[in-house]
């Protein structure tokens, strides 16, 4: 009978916890129900909207272009020797005519006073040549033979009326007729003495006066090997990398590269375009028009260079493979900041599109190859609103179809909205809570 009781008493308690949850709960409901008619329906999102506008732009095309050096010039050794001293910092700027080297120029220096001591003694040779000693005595002996001939003629032309006279003996007119013939054979041997020395003086002065040149184009050549030693910058420019190490032989076999410097005051910048974009480029048709034509150099960071360029070269021909024209542009390098070699998006602007429509790129968004923009209702209700772009300007599409001037769109808060939904636009960037 007591084990009955007791169940009961079980039974009775638990049904009053039953009783009193669902109370509890009955409760919270109703407090809920009250609370939630209290709050009332959320606020709508904020968004960040632009306006879209129109207005007359340039378009711009890009190609991908390399930058160069105007001029680069590799520094080799032209004399053989150790390489002594340096006199710059490896990627520093160099000016024209700057030493930047010293090679070991005692040897040059010693071959240098060895051929001004030839050239002296072959100016000797030559002055010894030019006082011409033999012809003087020659000239002398044929004078003396002439004197000497002439006193024979006169014996003779006074011995012969005297012997027609018998005033005198053949013997004696024979003998003076065999005097006056040697001494007339004694001038012609002078004369030919004096012809002979003549010719063999002159050629020693025209041999004396060739040593002369000679010595004088070899010591011409020891002083420019000796200037060799002594290295200069060739132009204005920012210097590399060092190839050779002080201590080292140089030149020998062939000119050492000893470094390389480019021109930096300005660089060029080649890439290739289409032959109608080269006519496009120049349709005005004016002299120097094409070199009028402005270029930005976009660079790896993407940001814009600060120095615009100019047209410097185009090339010659068309590539009939290709149906392009390399181009060449130049830009204002002062400050150092462009170096040759780097990759970097030349743009152009060939033309100009009036009254074009422009929405910021960050409102539209793509849809299965659709491209679509959020439109802000005067009433703030969002409307999906496909667009067709082409161009770009800038952080702006040019939009051919879809909006116009004035229009609401949303930039920020794009995946918190649904087409029909109010929202609270403002123009704050960073306003979309």
């Amino acid at each position: 009978m007591k084990i009955q009781n007791r169940r009961q008493f079980l039974f009775f308690v638990g049904a009053l916890i039953v009783v009193a949850v669902l109370i509890c709960a009955g409760c919270g409901k109703k407090d809920a129900a009250r609370n939630g008619a209290a709050a009332g329906p959320p606020p709508p999102p904020t968004v960040v909207v632009a306006e879209v506008t129109q207005k007359t732009v340039p378009i711009f095309s890009e190609f991908v272009g390399q930058t160069a050096a105007s001029q680069t010039v590799e520094v080799r050794a032209r004399a053989q020797g150790m390489l002594e001293k340096t006199f710059f910092t490896e990627g520093a700027v160099v000016r024209k005519g700057q030493i930047l080297f010293q090679i070991q120029k005692s040897e040059y220096q010693a071959k240098v006073l060895s051929a001004k001591a030839a050239v002296a003694k072959a100016q000797a040779d030559l002055a010894q040549a030019r006082e011409r000693v033999d012809v003087i005595q020659a000239e002398s002996n044929l004078a003396q033979a002439q004197t000497t001939h002439s006193l024979a003629r006169s014996d003779l032309a006074r011995y012969v009326p005297l012997a027609k006279q018998n005033a005198v003996t053949q013997i004696d007119l024979d003998a003076a007729r065999a005097k006056e013939e040697t001494a007339k054979a004694e001038v012609n041997a002078a004369q030919a003495t004096l012809t002979n020395r003549t010719a063999a003086v002159k050629y020693n002065i025209e041999q004396a006066a060739a040593v002369v040149s000679a010595a004088k184009a070899d010591l011409a050549l020891a002083e420019i090997n000796l200037t060799y030693c002594t290295i200069y910058s060739p132009i204005t420019g920012i210097i590399g990398l060092q190839e050779v190490n002080v201590g080292n032989l140089v030149g020998k076999n062939e000119p050492t590269l000893l470094t390389t410097i480019s021109s930096s005051s300005s660089l060029d910048v080649d890439f290739s375009i289409s032959e109608a974009y080269m006519l496009q480029l120049t349709k005005s048709g004016k002299a120097g028009a094409r070199r009028g034509v402005g270029f930005q150099l976009i660079l790896a960071d993407n940001s814009i260079y600060d120095q615009e360029g100019r047209f410097s070269v185009v090339d010659r021909t068309v590539d009939p493979k290709t149906g392009t024209i390399k181009v060449r542009a130049s830009f204002p390098n002062a400050a150092n900041r462009l170096r040759p070699g780097q990759f970097a998006r030349v743009r152009v602007a060939a033309e100009e599109r009036a009254n074009a429509v422009l929405v910021p790129q960050v409102a539209v968004q793509e849809l299965q190859s659709a491209k679509y923009v959020l439109v802000v209702g005067a009433d703030n209700k969002i409307v999906q609103r496909t667009v067709t772009v082409s161009d770009r300007y800038e952080d702006s599409f040019i939009v051919t179809d879809g909006l116009k001037a004035g229009e609401r769109v949303v930039t920020e808060g794009v995946q918190k909205v649904r087409p029909g939904m109010v929202v609270k636009p403002t123009t704050t960037a960073g306003g979309a809570s």
